[in-house]
């Protein structure tokens, strides 16, 4: 009987109960498109940073690991100190420089050779290497996004460029130009942002770490075998605090559109409610019918939620290709455990408020 009175009351109000619905779907979506553009967006990078080839990253005293906010640029002179030693195979320095004319994009500036005995070289798609100091190599991601192809124009940094190259993603950076003119664009001559050094083997990575630490104190030396476990949002500072307040946000929708249907719902239905108790219906039978109304519109709003992500997540790759935003599993159900605690959460009190009524004032409520 209480299943049956259940979705009678949610088919009762259509238009509530949509509304409802749409705020506990919107909710579930913000949470699972929030996390995982971010979780995406670092994974994503992390694999690209990985995929240059490199074995360690030495970066400035006090650099994150987020190549985007690193530090100071360092002499450029340290790449020959670092061939020097034992164990390392190739030195490849990188100048990074942030571009936020028309997106967010990190551009490397690069040694051909250097960056090709690191890294393996590119695979070209498109066009050829450099063959000037004007050229510039974008990846298929942002060749996609920017509508480019090889022998355009293309404007960065108040530079004119001329795309030399489509090459595979995977490698860095997703913009690459000859170290020296971007060391001339961003005045920083004869400076690198970050060396990556590739190890005669594998196994040698932790020797050459070690050597690394009394000849460069205070630097920061990184194995990038572990790098993609440290793209966390917890080693970034203020994004696990952005993504808290996002989900404090969304789960506030979802509970304050419930606390108001709910209370609404037991003020249109005070003498429904009367008539309940006069037939002998418990606080706990009201309560759980209330609760019951407001779980099963969390339990399809969480459906609709699910639906929404993925299709937000196919809008925002269509129109920013260059995005990364990870769906996963773990992070469905915690929403949907969000949502529906929240849910339940706001139902509380004006279920209280109803098991609390009196059967004879309920019944003579106009």
């Amino acid at each position: 009987m209480i299943r049956q009175l259940i979705i009678n009351n949610v088919l009762h109000r259509p238009i509530r109960t949509i509304v409802s619905v749409i705020a506990v779907g919107v909710e579930v979506a913000l949470v699972i498109l929030i996390v995982g553009l971010t979780s995406g967006l670092l994974q994503e990078t992390a694999k690209r940073i990985e995929g240059i080839g490199a074995d360690i990253m030495l970066q400035p005293p006090s650099s994150s690991m987020f190549l985007a906010f690193s530090g100071a640029p360092m002499p450029i002179k340290i790449a020959d100190k670092l061939r020097e030693m034992k164990y390392v195979q190739a030195v490849a320095p990188v100048l990074l420089q942030f571009s936020s004319s028309g997106s967010v994009d990190i551009v490397y500036g690069i040694d051909a050779q250097s960056f090709r005995d690191v890294s393996g070289g590119f695979v070209f798609l498109e066009g050829h290497d450099f063959q000037g100091p004007d050229d510039i190599l974008l990846d298929d991601w942002a060749a996609k996004a920017k509508q480019v192809k090889a022998g355009d124009k293309f404007t960065l940094l108040e530079h004119d460029f001329h795309v030399a190259g489509i090459v595979e993603h995977g490698k860095g950076s997703r913009m690459f130009v000859p170290l020296a003119t971007l060391q001339d664009l961003s005045g920083s001559r004869d400076k690198a942002s970050v060396f990556f050094i590739k190890c005669t083997r594998p196994e040698h990575t932790q020797a050459v770490m070690d050597a690394l630490k009394p000849v460069f104190p205070g630097y920061e030396i990184r194995p990038l075998k572990d790098f993609l476990s440290m793209m966390s949002s917890a080693n970034l500072p203020g994004l696990d605090a952005f993504i808290d307040s996002m989900i404090a946000l969304a789960v506030s929708i979802g509970f304050l559109v419930i606390l108001l249907s709910m209370y609404t719902t037991v003020i249109e239905r005070t003498r429904d409610i009367g008539v309940l108790k006069s037939i002998g219906a418990s606080k706990g039978y009201i309560i759980r019918a209330l609760l019951g109304e407001s779980a099963l519109i969390c339990l399809i709003g969480i459906g609709v939620g699910i639906a929404m992500s993925y299709a937000g997540r196919a809008v925002f790759l269509d129109s920013f290709p260059t995005l990364s935003i990870l769906i996963t599993t773990d992070w469905i159900v915690r929403s949907a455990a969000i949502a529906l605690a929240g849910g339940l959460l706001g139902a509380s009190y004006p279920a209280w408020l109803a098991s609390r009524k009196d059967a004879i004032e309920a019944l003579s409520y106009d």
